[in-house]
């Protein structure tokens, strides 16, 4: 049997949970490199870096993090403030990535293209586990391959959005229209004002995504005021607009109660519930073709869409590693009755770590928002528990796993 012990773990993927591993691999003396497809650490962030998010910076700072920070004299954010995802970037996530345990490690502009044992395809089962992993890397255009002794997925979803369509395929249309639909969180009061100022603008989703880009909005039209907002939502209302007050999260709950007064003053036309099936255009502008409470319904006079239909996991460079997914969620499938959004909100998932996280492929893990698949509940403090858990169990430590 080949000892794996000289092997490094690889980390695909440098969000906030990628980054926590490589720092508990680091706290525990463990070798890793760490494979990031944009040109920084934490690309993803950076596309809604003007977005404030719902946790204050205590929930968002990982304790081994925290520690190696702590030793070059960083000065944490205060606890209670809440950042935007600029202020998460640059205030903790970039010098995380700059210390000397975790920056010679980190392969920047470098995509996973293909993962699996070294020699053994899929469909072969002994003496798998005893065989390292195999990671192809694309960098800057040059085939890279490393071997690897385990691998923590941590590459999340946020690039794979859901398409407008009913049923989560693409409307008819929707492909040929795709340079006036947005797909994720625009940044209509800064970068993206000239595209939506006095526009028409459609805006697709039922979470905090598509309500936020709703409030941005509002706030354009004050001083844009031929700015029109409209909004399509494939469920109720009612449940859209979360736990308001008895939110856990105070700015998650102001976000509820501030698009449920927008909706009652009628500043925004709402169609619900709407299933879209064609996206047209006509004259320049944009309509939208579907079903309203099982009548066919068409917006017309449409400038601009912003899709914030939520987003689904890649396992295209995983097809030759053996995976347990939960068939409707996406997840990790022993995970799925947690986090089951029909079922829990993100404050009732209970902690959860390597045992749950495990793959019929011995030390492969998805870990982070990608291990949630579709459900939209994730939070950082999880990630990170996920990735404090797996660390150990990697290491040997299978009490503190």
């Amino acid at each position: 049997m080949e000892n794996l012990s000289h092997f490094p773990v690889a980390i695909i993927g440098e969000g906030p949970v990628g980054l926590a591993a490589a720092a508990h691999l680091s706290v525990r003396k463990q070798q890793f490199i760490f494979c990031e497809a944009g040109h920084t650490v934490a690309t993803n962030i950076l596309t809604w870096k003007h977005v404030r998010i719902f946790s204050p910076w205590r929930y968002n700072i990982d304790k081994a993090a925290r520690e190696i920070l702590s030793a070059t004299g960083w000065v944490a954010p205060a606890d209670d403030a809440i950042p935007t995802g600029e202020e998460l970037f640059m205030n903790y996530l970039q010098p995380l990535a700059e210390t000397s345990p975790l920056q010679p490690n980190i392969h920047l502009d470098s995509r996973v293209i293909s993962t699996g044992r070294r020699n053994l395809d899929k469909m072969h089962t002994h003496g798998r586990e005893n065989l390292p992993f195999t990671i192809q890397v694309l960098q800057r255009g040059t085939l890279s391959v490393f071997q690897v002794k385990a691998v923590i997925d941590t590459s999340g979803t946020w690039t794979n959005a859901n398409p407008l369509g009913s049923g989560g395929i693409y409307a008819n249309g929707e492909i040929e229209h795709s340079k006036k639909i947005f797909y994720g969180i625009p940044d209509i009061l800064g970068d993206h004002v000239n595209r939506y100022k006095n526009k028409s603008v459609l805006v697709v989703g039922s979470g905090h995504s598509s309500i936020q880009a709703i409030l941005e909005l509002h706030k354009l039209k004050r001083d844009y005021p031929e700015t029109n907002i409209h909004w399509i939502l494939r469920k109720d209302l009612s449940r859209v607009y979360g736990g308001k007050d008895q939110d856990a999260l105070e700015a998650r709950g102001a976000l509820g109660k501030q698009i449920e007064g927008l909706v009652l003053d009628g500043k925004v036309s709402v169609y619900t519930p709407f299933q879209i099936h064609e996206i047209l255009s006509h004259e320049g502008k944009l309509g939208v073709v579907g079903f309203q409470n099982d009548e066919e319904k068409i917006l017309t006079g449409l400038d601009e869409i912003v899709c914030s239909t939520g987003s689904r996991p890649d396992f295209s460079f995983l097809r030759e590693v053996r995976l347990n997914i939960d068939p409707a969620l996406e997840s990790v499938a022993a995970i799925a009755e947690l986090i089951d959004p029909n079922i829990h909100s993100c404050g009732t998932v209970r902690p959860h770590g390597e045992k749950e996280l495990r793959h019929p492929d011995k030390d492969f893990y998805i870990a982070g928002s990608k291990s949630y698949g579709r459900a939209p509940t994730f939070l950082m403090a999880t990630g990170y528990e996920q990735v404090r858990s797996t660390a150990a169990a990697i290491a040997g430590d299978l009490e503190a796993a």
